[in-house]
């Protein structure tokens, strides 16, 4: 079977249409030549602009930097690992060479896997007939797959997940946005809706594509493609599936675009701000933006809360407005801050990737991005209540491993540092589970999120010669996805593709017990218990 008629391919698709789509992606490059290539849907006067990096745009007065007390900067206690645990020979998070030739566990075992590259996001979702699926990018910092005549995995791989240990890929989407989505590609759970923005480590300019998944999730359907941001990086998605934000990381370039109707979409504001990840509180009024600090002239890196309820509102000229900044004293790049709320006071997962020379000169090259919780119950002076670390990120043994060349350690954009982490519910979390790259996935409980403690991890056996040209040690750079009713935690690694995980009972932490009644037969309950199936599928 060749290319399907909605903008993706079926798992037999032909070279001919990948190297068509890569041909497209390359267009991309050039606005001018990529907007006469694809049309825009609905007129709308500032998506040239846009594309060619000329619009004025909305430039919000800078918050003054907080730096308030911080928590001490020590690991995070590590795993008790139990039976069947494949251990990591050294310090928490250490990875030397060939000790991860077989993979390593502590408390997680694998149930599933498919694929042999993986990206920057996976997501799970439940269409309204009950299909599960799962979706994960393949590109990493560059669509190298796609180059590759012999590779299998380029664009947004889409899985049938009706069981678990047996993915099914039934569909790969390759319009140019899904080859090179970088980290953009984002998920609307409510709408149904998966968008993604072209970026590569830099930027690219702004060509968005948007599916739905709710006819069939098993093969989205192509719903718009076209220019309608500047430039893209990372993105955001509002709760209400309306509003999609394309973010540029290396420019000053926010665009908020309407998805009201996702085949029209449109601009309705542009924002001068740095941003990597953004993400939105559940009224859409807030934005919670990872700042690189890549401003020039200064300006530390660390978290912008911003005011956007012109922009929810769909005020006519929208501003946005700063509430607050923060930083840290050990931020390196910060990547994106997730919202979620314990016993009903806000809070913010915020991770950082890297290390701090990686983009500031001077920065000490053994202080390295790790995750911490932040209380914004107070949005005006956030402040940090807690790290999640592991024992190979503190300076000390950083630096002893990277003097006795433990594999990555040498490469920018690897060795051991944090790159994405999620929360199992937004309402109440108590796992968190993190990609730090070559210390693989790590599983923390914070169920008091004081005190949070690792309770599992999973390091992938290392993939020599990987399609995307990454080699020495595990690279797991992925943002997972959680179904906590079953303890699982949905994966990719960048070397060796998707994994479906299976946490330990003995360490999962539970909810408080409940002395409500149980559900009987009645229609109510059997609401209840669908939507029991689903659990997961709304975490970000």
């Amino acid at each position: 079977m060749g290319k399907s008629t909605h903008g993706s391919t079926r798992p037999s698709r032909t070279r001919s249409s990948q190297l068509r789509r890569l041909f497209l992606s390359a267009l991309s490059a050039t606005p001018a030549l990529a907007a006469a290539a694809v049309a825009i849907d609905a007129p709308n006067p500032l998506n040239d602009l846009f594309a060619l990096g000329q619009a004025g745009g909305d430039s919000p007065a800078r918050a003054p930097i907080q730096q308030p007390k911080e928590p001490p900067f020590k690991a995070t206690p590590v795993a008790k690992c139990g039976p069947g645990s494949h251990k990591e020979p050294s310090v928490d998070g250490r990875v030397p060479a060939g000790s991860a030739a077989h993979g390593l566990n502590c408390n997680i075992t694998q149930i599933g896997h498919q694929g042999t590259e993986g990206g920057f996001k996976v997501f799970r979702y439940v269409d309204p007939h009950g299909h599960v699926c799962a979706y994960y990018d393949q590109t990493l910092m560059l669509p190298l797959n796609a180059l590759n005549p012999g590779a299998g995995s380029e664009g947004v791989a889409v899985l049938d997940m009706s069981h678990p240990a047996h993915p099914v890929k039934t569909d790969t989407l390759t319009t140019p946005p899904m080859l090179s989505p970088h980290e953009s590609l984002n998920i609307n759970t409510k709408r149904g809706l998966l968008a993604a923005v072209n970026g590569n480590l830099s930027t690219e300019p702004g060509f968005v594509a948007v599916y739905s998944l709710k006819p069939d999730c098993r093969h989205p359907v192509l719903d718009a493609l076209g220019p309608y941001a500047r430039f893209g990086h990372e993105s955001g998605f509002t709760s209400d599936g309306n509003t999609f934000y394309a973010t540029s990381t290396a420019l000053q370039a926010i665009t908020a675009i309407d998805l009201s109707d996702p085949k029209h979409p449109h601009a309705v504001w542009q924002g001068n701000v740095y941003s990597h990840g953004m993400s939105l509180s559940a009224n859409g009024n807030r934005a919670y933006i990872a700042d690189p600090g890549t401003a020039p002239g200064g300006g530390r890196a660390g978290l912008l809360i911003l005011d956007t309820s012109q922009i929810q509102a769909r005020k006519d000229n929208p501003h946005a407005r700063e509430v607050s900044r923060l930083t840290w004293s050990s931020v390196s790049i910060p990547q994106n801050a997730i919202p979620f709320t314990e016993h009903g006071k806000p809070y913010l997962l915020e991770i950082d990737e890297y290390n701090q020379a990686t983009l500031h000169q001077g920065g000490n090259p053994d202080i390295v991005g790790a995750a911490r919780i932040i209380d914004i119950s107070n949005e005006r002076k956030p402040r940090i209540v807690s790290n999640l670390r592991l024992a190979i990120d503190q300076p000390a043994a950083h630096a002893a491993a990277t003097q006795a060349g433990d594999p990555g350690t040498n490469n920018p954009a690897q060795g051991y540092a944090a790159h994405y982490c999620n929360v199992s519910s937004q309402t109440d979390p108590k796992v968190v589970a993190c990609s730090f790259i070559a210390s693989g996935l790590r599983v923390f409980d914070i169920s008091k999120l004081k005190h949070p403690k690792e309770i599992a991890y999973y390091v992938a056996p290392p993939k020599p010669r990987s399609e995307n040209g990454e080699t020495d040690s595990d690279f797991a750079m992925s943002k997972p996805a959680f179904v906590p009713s079953r303890r699982e935690i949905w994966w990719t690694d960048g070397t060796s593709g998707f994994y479906a995980l299976r946490v330990a009972k003995g360490v999962w932490p539970h909810a408080a017990h409940s002395s409500k009644k149980k559900c009987g037969k009645g229609h109510r309950c059997k609401k209840k218990r669908a939507a029991n199936r689903r659990q997961g599928e709304d975490s970000p």
